[in-house]
């Protein structure tokens, strides 16, 4: 393919001829993307895209695992405290402004590292987002109201009444994606499949996809630890700033609503850092079921750094 000839013979071209590359580096939380992909930019002298839904936000920074300007080593992170948590944003405007982002990256980098653990935000830039209809924000108020007052039970069974074909592939712990269904049902009458598409788009640069896992103990154990770590910088305290806040989507998450529910006297203390840990553990295996699901992605250690770099300068050169 010309694309990789291209680049094949770099000494006959400049960088305004070179083909471009999205280095997607994804897995579950506490895996240790950061630290991997700060090293990798600076090896390939480029920037970093968060494609992290929830570290957006620029009041979420404890719970989130938020890089430090420390842990960013000068290496330049974007979509980071990009906004606040009144905001309302999503997949498709993230999809828009990562693309109009990229453009302006590909002037200066011939590869851009995207990263981050939201499967969905991920597939945006990588595969492009469904065209949604507008819907009201008062139908996603109500809705998060009764996911607070009841759970997810009655709004599994409306999602099952408006729309049984996603009914049957939505990931039924996720409160986020059923809400955002029945958002769209609600405010727009028909189904939310309907507005689904099959069918990836065309991206005007080549998508070099890495996974990264631990054995599952390591793992466990050091989203453990993330836990405490959090919960010595200050969780407790950042939670009750924001539990003002607590039906805004950002924060239907793991890490906050275990402590909004301590904050409401739903449970105690202990069983509060139980359950931070218990379903910060159950969302990462969520997360590695996602990638593994949908997209095919070259899977490493973290540590495992001279492989990872070789799989892409292979890809990069065009080889298998």
């Amino acid at each position: 393919m010309l694309f990789y000839q291209l680049y094949s013979h770099p000494t006959h071209m400049s960088l305004a001829d070179s083909p471009r590359f999205l280095i997607v580096v994804v897995g579950p939380t506490a895996v240790g993307k950061t630290d991997l992909c700060v090293r990798l930019a600076k090896h390939f002298q480029t920037e970093i895209i968060s494609a992290d839904s929830r570290q957006f936000y620029k009041e979420m920074s404890i719970g989130t695992a938020k890089p430090s300007s420390e842990d960013q080593e000068g290496v330049p992170h974007h979509f980071v405290d990009s906004h606040h948590i009144t905001e309302e944003y999503n997949a498709g405007a993230y999809e828009q402004d990562v693309l109009q982002l990229l453009q302006q990256l590909y002037k200066e980098h011939q590869a851009v590292l995207l990263t981050g653990g939201s499967g969905l935000y991920v597939r945006a830039v990588t595969e492009g987002m469904d065209e949604m209809p507008e819907t009201d924000p008062a139908v996603r108020e109500r809705l998060s109201e009764v996911h607070s007052r009841e759970g997810l039970g009655p709004l599994l069974e409306q999602l099952q009444q408006l729309d049984p074909a996603y009914y049957e592939r939505v990931d039924k712990a996720n409160p986020q994606r059923v809400i955002r269904a029945l958002e769209v049902c609600l405010s727009s009458g028909q189904p939310y499949s309907a507005f689904r598409k099959s069918g990836q788009q065309e991206r005007p640069f080549h998508i070099i996809k890495i996974g990264l896992n631990r054995d599952r103990q390591e793992l466990y154990t050091r989203i453990d630890q993330r836990m405490d770590q959090m919960l010595e910088q200050g969780l407790l305290e950042e939670a009750k700033a924001l539990y003002p806040y607590r039906q805004h989507n950002a924060l239907q998450t793991v890490g906050y609503k275990e402590i909004f529910d301590f904050l409401e006297g739903k449970y105690d203390w202990k069983e509060a850092v139980r359950l931070l840990k218990r379903n910060s553990r159950r969302y990462a295996k969520r997360q590695l079921t996602w990638f593994h699901k949908h997209a095919d992605y070259k899977w490493f250690h973290p540590e495992q750094w001279d492989k990872i770099v070789a799989f892409i300068e292979r890809q990069m050169q065009g080889e298998s």
